[in-house]
């Protein structure tokens, strides 16, 4: 597309909006311009663009968003998954062994591996990532992995309370993150998170860490409840948090309190899928009224996959999603997570990040998984594959 020109696609067989309504469009039309969705609709009612592209009945949705992605890091886990799939069961312990590996790593090695996977991502539809640190648990290696992760996307998540560093004391650790870590590493991100589970941060020092982050300017996301109940659903709605992310275990407390607040639900069926461990139940968050969305969890321990479309699968299959209601969480759910309006919806004034399909509906995410039907994507409005 030539830049400040209109762009008519045309010939959408199948178009998924994620707009409030969930509306689906047959027969569809898109004007892109400036880089954002000027009009969407029924190609009977297209109006005229400077340039035109027919897509021959393939299906559209919008460029899926990826809300939680640890993609700053070295070395290599394989090992460890090939143990749980022996039967050694997983509790998060093998994150220091990639700290380890990050911190003897180039920038330009962490650089590299970064720009890998977020290029996968993109060719696999996604237009938009979150990324965090939290692999480098000391003041140096947290700043510089949230500087690497900046030049990959503007949603970054200084993520310094992973897991306490060995031999060090749990609360003079949060101290540091609250303190030297914070002050130099929020002018590099968007977000703080913080993983509140047992083995890692409890509910003082997650309500700490959080409360110094909100205080620093940073919006606020949680890992929560991904081994056991816990403090951590609860914590995130009360201080108003965007996301508790994992939300595997969750009372009845738990899902009350993220159907009646703005938290979204961040479920992530990768760190499922590859631990062997019991899959969120999306469908009583649903009906409970709980606003939900997908994401890949893409790291090298516990959910080593880039692919929305496969979480998409395991969501329907393993977690009672409809097709519809997992692409939505996939998309406009995600959003929501970054509490962003612009993207993850195809609608007139969102950009236009779009996802051809080579399908004749998104269903086919689902219906085929392992398949790849990514044809083209389009991020602001551009062919980026």
């Amino acid at each position: 597309m030539s830049p400040h020109k209109s762009l008519l696609i045309d010939g959408i067989g199948e178009l998924f909006s994620a707009d409030d309504d969930g509306t689906i469009y047959y027969d569809a039309a898109i004007v892109v311009e400036d880089g954002k969705i000027a009009w969407v609709g029924h190609r009977l009612n297209r109006p005229a663009a400077d340039e035109y592209l027919d897509l021959d009945n393939c299906a559209v949705i919008p460029g899926f968003v990826d809300s939680h992605a640890h993609l700053v890091f070295a070395g290599d886990r394989s090992g460890e998954f090939d143990a749980r799939m022996n039967g050694e069961p997983y509790d998060g312990g093998g994150i220091r062994t990639t700290v380890t590996a990050t911190r003897l790593a180039k920038d330009d090695r962490l650089r590299e591996n970064c720009a890998r996977l977020s290029a996968e991502m993109l060719r696999q539809g996604t237009t938009t990532v979150e990324i965090k640190s939290g692999y480098g648990l000391s003041v140096e290696d947290e700043l510089r992995s949230l500087r690497i992760a900046g030049e990959f996307t503007d949603e970054t998540t200084f993520l310094g309370a992973h897991t306490v560093p060995a031999g060090a004391d749990a609360d003079e650790y949060t101290a540091l993150v609250t303190g030297p870590m914070l002050d130099a590493c929020a002018p590099h991100a968007k977000w703080i998170d913080v993983f509140c589970e047992r083995g890692a941060f409890d509910g003082d020092q997650a309500r700490a860490v959080l409360t110094a982050g909100a205080a620093a300017g940073l919006g606020t996301r949680i890992h929560a409840n991904q081994l056991t109940e816990g403090p951590g659903v609860r914590l995130a709605v009360e201080l108003g948090a965007a996301s508790a992310d994992h939300c595997t275990h969750l009372s009845d407390a738990d899902v009350d309190a993220l159907a009646n607040s703005d938290t979204v639900a961040t479920l992530l069926p990768g760190a499922e899928f590859s631990t062997r461990s019991p899959y969120p139940d999306a469908r009583r968050l649903l009906d409970a009224g709980a606003r939900v969305a997908l994401a890949t969890d893409c790291n090298p321990g516990s959910s080593y996959t880039s692919s929305m479309a496969f979480c998409i699968a395991l969501a329907v299959r393993e977690m009672r999603m409809s097709p519809a209601e997992a692409l939505d969480a996939a998309t406009s759910g995600g959003a929501d997570a970054l509490r962003r309006t612009d993207i993850g919806r195809i609608v007139p004034g969102a950009r236009a990040d779009l996802v051809v399909l080579d399908a004749p509906s998104y269903v086919h995410l689902a219906y085929r998984p392992g398949t790849p039907l990514v044809h083209a994507v389009y991020r602001g409005g551009r062919a980026v594959n």
